[in-house]
Order: C-alpha cells, then sequence, then structure tokens
C-alpha cells in the first residue's frame, strides 16, 4: 500500500459510514468534490469499484466492503495507538526544580523549557538562578547545574552543552602600554582583574596548561569582580588583563576592541552538565527534559 492509499482509505470509510459525500465532507473537513476526486483516484489506483453512487446516496460495491472489513480493525488498532499518545501529552506532569547557574539558565535550559511546557501543559519547571554550590538533596532540588571539573562523584551527569574554553583578553591600549605576555609566568608583572566566585567567596585561580605543562596563576591587581560582564568592561576601559569564557569575549575580539593573549595556554574543558542523584526515581516528566537537554556533538547549542 502507498502512503497517499491510507489517507484516501480513511475517507472511504467515513463515506461508507456516513452515505453521503456531503456528510462526509462536512466531518472529515474539506470540500466535496476534493472527497469525491480522492475516492475515485483511489478506485484508478486499485483498478476496482469501491462505491455505488447515486443522486440520493452512496454505499460501498461488493469489493469496497471486503476492503472495509478488512481494513477496519487495524485502522481502528491506529486510531487508537494515535488516542494514547495525545493522552499522554496531557498526562505527563509534575513539578521539576533545577538549581543553575545564570549563563547556563539562558543560553540552554531556557530554550528546552519553553519548547516542553509549550507541548505539555501539566508539566511545571521551578528554576533558580545561582552560582552557590549548594546540596541540591537537602534543598529539594530535583537537578542542578555545573560545568563537568565541578561534579560531585556521586552524581550522575549529563552533558548539556559543548566543551568550554577560557580567553585571557586586554584592550590595544593597555597592551601597548605594558606589553603582551608570552607565558602564564608574565601575568606577574601585568594588572590582572580578578574574579571572585560566588559559589565559594574564593577569587577564581587562572589555570593554563600547554604541552602537558599547567601552571596556576592568583591574578593580581586593582579590580576584583564577581560578574563576568564587568570583567569585559574593565578590560575595555584599558585596566588590565581578564580571563573570561571565550564565547562572552567573541563580540570585542572580533571588533577588535579586545585582543587575546595566551591563546595556545587555553585548552578546552568539559561543559556544562545536568546533575542528578543516582538513587533519584525519575518521573516521565524529568526524563522528557533530561533527553531534550541532552547535547550530542554537532547540536546548535549556544554558548
Amino acid at each position: 500500500m502507498k502512503r497517499e492509499d491510507l489517507g484516501d482509505i480513511m475517507n472511504l470509510l467515513v463515506v461508507a459510514e456516513e452515505g453521503s459525500f456531503t456528510r462526509a465532507a462536512v466531518r472529515l473537513g474539506i470540500s466535496q468534490s476534493a472527497l469525491s476526486q480522492a475516492m475515485r483516484r483511489l478506485e484508478t489506483r486499485l483498478d476496482i469499484r469501491l462505491l455505488n453512487r447515486t443522486t440520493r446516496s452512496v454505499a460501498p460495491t461488493e469489493a469496497g466492503r471486503q476492503l472495509i472489513e478488512t481494513l477496519r480493525p487495524a485502522l481502528d488498532e491506529v486510531s487508537e495507538r494515535l488516542a494514547a499518545v495525545t493522552s499522554m501529552r496531557n498526562t505527563i506532569g509534575g513539578t521539576i526544580r533545577i538549581l543553575t547557574p545564570e549563563r547556563a539558565a539562558h543560553t540552554i535550559l531556557w530554550p528546552a523549557i519553553d519548547d516542553i511546557v509549550s507541548r505539555y501543559p501539566a508539566i511545571n519547571v521551578e528554576l533558580t538562578v545561582s552560582g552557590r554550590h549548594t546540596d541540591i538533596v537537602s534543598e529539594r532540588f530535583d537537578a542542578g547545574v555545573r560545568i563537568g571539573e565541578e561534579l560531585a562523584r556521586d552524581m550522575i551527569a549529563v552533558p548539556i552543552g559543548p566543551d568550554l574554553r577560557m580567553a585571557a583578553v586586554a584592550s590595544p591600549d593597555y597592551l601597548e602600554k605594558c606589553g603582551v605576555p608570552e607565558t602564564p609566568h608574565d601575568l606577574a608583572s601585568h594588572a590582572n582583574i580578578g574574579y571572585r566566585r560566588s559559589a565559594t567567596g574564593a577569587i577564581y585561580a587562572w589555570e593554563f596548561s600547554k604541552s602537558g605543562l599547567s601552571v596556576k596563576v592568583r591574578p593580581q591587581g586593582q579590580l576584583v569582580f564577581n560578574d563576568a560582564g564587568l570583567l569585559i568592561k574593565a578590560a575595555l576601559k584599558g585596566h588590565g588583563i581578564a580571563l573570561v569564557l571565550e564565547s562572552s569575549a567573541a563580540p570585542h575580539l572580533a571588533e577588535r576592541s579586545l585582543r587575546r593573549v595566551l591563546e595556545d595556554w587555553c585548552q578546552p574543558f568539559a561543559g556544562f552538565h545536568l546533575y542528578y542523584p543516582s538513587r533519584r526515581q525519575s518521573s516521565s516528566a524529568f526524563n522528557l527534559l533530561v533527553e531534550r537537554l541532552r547535547y550530542r556533538k554537532g547540536s546548535s547549542a549556544v554558548q
């Protein structure tokens, strides 16, 4: 059977039930002439007459009746399966609570949440945006989001974004005045704009690696922020070198308002993951969200 035959046979059943092209067309939401042409097209493809037509009524021929009786059970099963899918859409529900840093909330979680709550009206999502590291179990969160290197070992972790990379950046004026560092050790003679991590309260130590050699630098300078946007603003104003996510610096690098330094010392690292307790009894709604968020190489996730 060709794919187009299935739709025409479904229409044939309605015509047989209604005994009228007019009533069948109204029920199917198509024009009477379109329905009549579809029936003639089906008869032509099967090379057999399926309907007897009079000015008052339409009735199946013997061949039409046998075809309907043979196929009706299978078509009824298809209809039941479709109804079950529609019912599932309305019954998958519940509330999902997630703790996430701000960047992941906007670039990764929100597009998935927008899609799911639009399609599944019984699913509720509560998103708490925070940079703090907390026990998601004691705080009654269903899941949290962290970058790969910060994940606890007793959690199930699902990648929801690609690998990330840091970029050390400064304004052209600053580099012209103070010089370009060639290695991480050269940063000791530069003004470095520090970042205080909301999760721990500590100033983030800059980590560099190249050819198997790792170097950790503790930034020294006049400025410390706990907001990545302010790091970039300070660098743009020539206050020193900032270490930020590559994607955050990209527009300014393209405009050449910032220049990158030590690029070959900045290696990729595991990106954002959704994590949750291994003993968690996952609901259908939660599983649905996990699969929607799961990152697959080649996807177009924005970071």
